[in-house]
């Protein structure tokens, strides 16, 4: 009998469901988180990453040896990067140089290429360097922000997981709102399956820097964003989403970065509005790749 070997591709998704232990507290509800900082490359971001270059790639868009370039904040670039290494392509990614430096340091080591903008061009400014780099015929650039392949992988696996998980006892959705691929692929799934499952956007207050999340300016708003598949949205503060991330390191044994931090501060706001509800929240990566940013020093 030959045995069939995965390869890491085989490796994205099928990420654990678990339930919270402490911070619910005193609850009728059920409060669950997704663990996609299991994921190969660390985030929920693998899921996308490996749909918009496989789907590409089908279509017959690009071929192996191609380029491709891509804006990022962080994480769908170590995705990316992944990848294409996977793949065989040459991957420039273009990013704030405020990222922090194990994303970086994640990036490079998976073989891509790094051009960094400033901390006041942000992503606005990133993005608008990749088009211009693919009008100049330096590489294809894949725009997760356009893309319906990076909605449709969540279509096709996070949401479909989520349901399976929850035996289809799911109420409630919380998600961080960035490129808006997660929220906008479970969503459509889970509304399939039960038209009165709640879908929760997080996105961060005016003035707080939650990284991967934005309020986007209306001009920049992704493409792939249909605010009817969102009931509601919670505008999150920094120093909110920051403590429950460390919260979540200490006293649930989760570690993950500050976004899931505040979708899981978010679903605790919404669990004390409820009764015997099914809440599950995207923990969208891993805490290491915020090491150096100092936010889980002593508080």
């Amino acid at each position: 009998m030959t045995v069939q070997y995965p390869t890491i591709a085989d490796c994205v998704g099928h990420t654990p469901l678990v339930r919270l232990q402490r911070l619910a507290g005193e609850t009728s509800n059920t409060l669950l988180v997704k663990l996609e900082g299991n994921n190969p490359a660390g985030s929920v971001k693998d899921r996308p990453a490996l749909s918009m270059i496989t789907r590409a790639e089908l279509r017959g868009d690009i071929k192996p040896g191609d380029t491709l370039i891509e804006a990022t904040s962080g994480n769908t670039g170590i995705a990316l990067a992944m990848a294409a290494a996977i793949k065989g392509y040459r991957m420039i990614l273009i990013m704030p140089d405020n990222s922090t430096a194990e994303r970086k340091a994640a990036m490079t080591a998976y073989g891509a290429e790094l051009i960094l903008v400033t901390k006041e061009q942000g992503m606005e400014g990133a993005r608008d360097l990749a088009d211009q780099m693919a009008r100049e015929g330096q590489g294809k650039v894949l725009d997760q922000f356009a893309n319906g392949d990076n909605p449709i992988a969540h279509y096709h696996s996070t949401g479909p997981e989520i349901w399976q998980q929850t035996g289809g006892e799911i109420t409630h959705f919380v998600s961080s709102m960035g490129t808006t691929g997660t929220i906008m692929g479970v969503s459509r799934y889970l509304k399939e399956q039960n038209p009165n499952v709640q879908i929760v956007g997080l996105q961060p207050m005016e003035g707080s820097a939650i990284p991967g999340i934005r309020r986007w300016p209306q001009e920049y708003l992704p493409k792939i964003f249909d605010a009817t598949r969102v009931d509601r949205v919670v505008d999150m503060q920094q120093s909110e989403a920051e403590d429950v991330m460390r919260r979540l390191a200490r006293e649930e044994g989760i570690f993950c970065g500050v976004s899931s931090g505040g979708a899981v501060a978010a679903m605790l706001r919404l669990s004390r509005e409820l009764e015997n509800a099914t809440l599950v929240a995207i923990i969208c990566d891993r805490g290491d790749r915020y090491l150096s940013s100092g936010v889980f020093d002593s508080h």
